[in-house]
């Protein structure tokens, strides 16, 4: 096997890898956060070398700032406004007849 074919190869199945991060991140974001967590974790034992703790201090996830751009939600500000006081927000389902030809 060449050397170009396995830069190829090599290439590919990074580019890959990042994109099945990417999917995971937008698709299941609390599992990615979990996973990227638990990783850091393993990483930032004190048993572990020098690089390994800069390694997982860079990949621990960061937490909740308290800002409207983190999307925590626990201050309930972040979504839509309430519905006004007095208003229903269901609406009532009418059935019509069905017109004869």
């Amino acid at each position: 096997m060449s050397a170009g074919l396995v830069a190829q190869y090599a290439v590919i199945a990074t580019v890959v890898a990042a994109s099945l991060v990417h999917a995971l991140r937008k698709l299941a974001p609390k599992t990615a956060t979990r996973a990227q967590a638990a990783l850091a974790a393993t990483l930032l034992r004190p048993q572990r070398g020098g690089f390994a703790q800069r390694l997982g201090r860079f990949v621990q996830p960061r937490g909740a700032s308290g800002d409207c751009g983190d999307g925590c939600g626990t201050c309930g500000t972040c979504g839509p406004p309430p519905a006004p006081t007095g208003a229903s927000s269901t609406q009532p389902v009418r059935f019509h007849p069905r017109r004869s030809k």
